[in-house]
């Protein structure tokens, strides 16, 4: 099987817009983005990941039916690989570059304006489009600004999302349906998912808190990352993935965390390799009672002898549908690095959940290559996914 590589990223999160800034900020520990916002849950204001700097206008073209805050937010981070990709056109051909991402908010921000203007007024708002609330439309919108031919979908499987776009992009390069692909995750803040996960009691008024014993909750954010992945051999390299579904429960993970023990596995074993050969493993850690007391366990019992992890989610909160693609390219930068993101936490470990080797700042990845990184993901519905990034072989 011929390599995969990941030769661009381009990103933008709370931490920053390009790899430059959210690198800078990531290996720092800063976690100054996540701010108390008012004005998205009636009477709360919890901690957010916003991204406060300028977005790019949509082009004029395309503006009608596209402009909303999620294509801008894809458009910043694409914009950090154009080069790259239109490389790729000139050497591959239109219709050899494919386009998959995760999502699960696209323009729902912008259709939830319109739909309570219709309620209110009876009628639809002039600037009101069906197509932002269409899940595809972050990917149309992609392939409609580069002027792409090839595979383009959107894969929407709650938090794993932008990791399972990773993985369909992989599949795509091995059934040679492409020779590129642009693959990842983007999902910003909007008010239907604010509110719902404040019904559910899943958000933390602060902080969030991940594997401590004082855990309450999430914070959300929003980002996006995007790869161009290719066959084309670059520095760094998809080694393996893996996933799994647990069909447990609508919203909590198998307690037991079988299918996350398969999803790490199934990576290990599409890589070849054994545990002890990770170097550092980025938790998908939600700062949540139920996902913090299975993915303890779950990686114990895969990693017996330990492994240097750490959660970046309070550094950025959970950017849901995004953040399997935002912690795999933290995966990317650490091998550019070499330092490792370290956790932000209280430091009061939970008695009753096996001991994790928690990085702080200042935790650096071994000098000799190769290295190897994993990256786990894991939604409603049991639905898991783990990467393996490393240097290439």
């Amino acid at each position: 099987m011929s390599g995969i590589f990941l030769n661009a990223l381009g990103l933008v999160c709370t931490l920053g817009a390009g790899k430059a800034a959210v690198a800078e900020a990531l290996f720092a520990g800063d976690s100054r983005g996540l701010r108390d916002e008012a004005g998205w849950i009636p009477g709360h204001a919890p901690p957010l990941g916003a991204v406060r700097i300028p977005l790019p206008p949509i082009p004029a073209t395309l503006a009608v039916a596209r402009d909303n805050r999620c294509n801008r937010l894809l458009l910043a981070a694409a914009q950090e690989i154009e080069a790259d990709i239109r490389a790729a056109m000139s050497r591959y051909g239109n219709g050899r570059i494919g386009v998959v991402l995760g999502t699960s908010t696209g323009g729902i921000e912008e259709a939830t304006h319109g739909l309570a203007a219709q309620r209110s007024e009876g009628a639809w708002p002039a600037d009101y489009r069906y197509e932002h609330q269409e899940l595809a439309g972050p990917a149309e919108f992609l392939a409609e600004w580069l002027e792409l031919d090839g595979p383009c979908y959107v894969i929407s499987t709650a938090c794993t999302a932008g990791a399972r776009a990773i993985i369909s992009a992989q599949r795509l390069l091995q059934a040679g349906l492409c020779d590129a692909v642009i693959c990842g995750g983007v999902d910003t803040l909007a008010r239907l998912p604010l509110n719902g996960f404040h019904a559910l009691g899943a958000m933390d008024p602060a902080p969030c808190n991940p594997f401590s014993h004082e855990r309450r909750g999430i914070n959300i954010g929003e980002a996006a990352a995007l790869f161009l992945m290719t066959r084309e051999r670059g520095a760094v390299q998809l080694l393996g993935t893996g996933s799994s579904s647990d069909a447990h429960h609508m919203s909590s993970p198998d307690p037991a965390g079988h299918g996350a023990m398969a999803a790490m596995r199934h990576a290990l074993a599409e890589a070849r390799l054994d545990a002890p050969q990770i170097d550092y493993l980025n938790l998908h850690g939600t700062a949540t009672t139920h996902n913090d007391a299975m993915e303890a366990p779950a990686v114990a019992t895969v990693f017996p002898h330990g492994v240097p992890c750490s959660s970046t989610k309070s550094l950025t909160g959970h950017t849901l549908a995004a953040a399997g693609a935002l912690e795999a390219a933290f995966c990317w930068l650490s091998l550019h690095d070499g330092r490792l993101p370290p956790q932000r936490w209280d430091g009061h470990a939970d008695p009753s959940l096996p001991s994790l080797s928690l990085v702080d700042v200042g935790a650096c990845l071994p000098a000799a290559k190769p290295r190897r990184l994993m990256s786990n993901s894991f939604a409603f519905g049991g639905n898991n996914a783990c990467l393996i990034l490393g240097d290439a072989a």
